[in-house]
């Protein structure tokens, strides 16, 4: 019998919660096109409708919400059609990429904390900065952005895929946010939008803003999910702080350790031991942990969000992120801890 592994990466993905997979099970099992006009149909529409209704009370959104297949692809609704886009350094890549699709795009850097300083923005049509990053946890001070953003006649544009349910929404234009990062199913996000004038049709559904069939037994595991709420992260300061001690008693570096940071995921470096050494010694432990973002850990590429603070490449790659989730227990984060010493003790014994 294979032994169940400790799963510390829940920024990549997070397990669904009982809840959404209830609501989504029960869904699959009688479901209609959204669209079509029969009984059926109209039954399945009132459910959708009634879910985009929930969700944006679950999150306090008084805009419009438009479905999407994940967060990629509501980054995209949000940037496509704009001509000058300013993008953080330490963006997503979905962000990264989608912003290259404007007629000009620029990077605003950041300090070694992984902040955006706001006094180097200049006017554009839309400014693109994360609630929270995805590698370091960071968060950004959205609030300063929105302010600029309004002052200077722009668009503010916010991943919030790792905050949404976490930290009160930002004050944004609009906003990503996906299932997946908080308990619901794969292949669901949503557009968070105050003025629907303010993106380019396509046509279909959603409002003419999305074209296909509606997912709606994920979209109803999205809301369930959302309903569930937050309130384990309370328990998950604890185990970031008894991580945060350990590693820096042995050997280790946090990144972003003085900035502001969400409990939920921390990068820690091992100086002198690769990424990918790391990650083959967590695995054999029976530890599931990344390097870097999960969309680019599959190269273990140097992470671009680590060389904009300021590290090296040979620094950037020797950090791995741990990341916790709803079901995250201290006993996880003592077999981690306890894993990071054995590796940090064979490597400084062999100086």
């Amino acid at each position: 019998m294979t032994k169940e592994q400790i799963y510390l990466d829940h920024a990549a993905t997070t397990m669904m919660v009982a809840p959404a997979i209830e609501a989504m099970s029960s869904a699959l099992s009688s479901w209609a096109n959204p669209s079509s006009p029969h009984l059926t149909g109209r039954a399945a529409r009132a459910l959708l409708e009634d879910a985009r209704h929930r969700i944006k009370s679950a999150l306090d959104w008084d805009g419009e919400l438009i479905f999407t297949s994940g967060a990629s692809e509501a980054i995209y609704t949000a940037l496509k059609g704009k001509s000058h886009i300013q993008l953080s350094a330490v963006e997503h890549d979905a962000v990264l990429s989608a912003g290259k699709l404007a007629d000009k795009s620029q990077i605003i850097g950041v300090d070694e904390q992984g902040q955006v300083n706001i006094n180097t923005l200049s006017p554009c049509d839309m400014v693109a900065v994360q609630q929270v990053n995805n590698e370091t946890g960071i968060i950004q001070n959205t609030d300063d952005i929105m302010a600029w953003a309004k002052e200077n006649g722009a668009l503010f544009f916010c991943d919030a895929s790792q905050g949404a349910g976490k930290l009160p929404l930002p004050l944004a234009h609009m906003i990503a946010i996906s299932g997946h990062k908080l308990g619901g199913p794969p292949g669901i996000g949503a557009l968070l939008v105050k003025n629907l004038g303010r993106l380019s049709p396509t046509g279909g559904q959603e409002q003419g803003y999305r074209r296909g069939t509606e997912n709606l037994p994920a979209i109803l595991g999205f809301a369930a999910a959302i309903e569930a709420g937050f309130e384990w992260t309370a328990n998950i300061a604890a185990m970031r702080d008894r991580l945060d001690s350990a590693i820096l008693s042995h050997g280790g570096q946090i990144i972003g350790q003085s900035g502001n940071r969400l409990s939920t995921i921390s990068s820690y470096r091992l100086p002198g031991v690769s990424s990918s050494a790391q990650l083959i010694h967590y695995d054999m432990a029976g530890i599931a942990v990344s390097a870097g973002s999960a969309c680019s850990s599959g190269t273990l590429k140097a992470s671009h969000v680590l060389t904009a603070m300021g590290h090296d490449m040979k620094s950037a790659g020797e950090v791995v992120r741990v990341s916790l989730g709803h079901n995250s227990k201290m006993s996880d984060v003592d077999a981690f801890i306890n894993s990071w010493i054995k590796l940090s003790s064979r490597h400084y014994d062999k100086k």
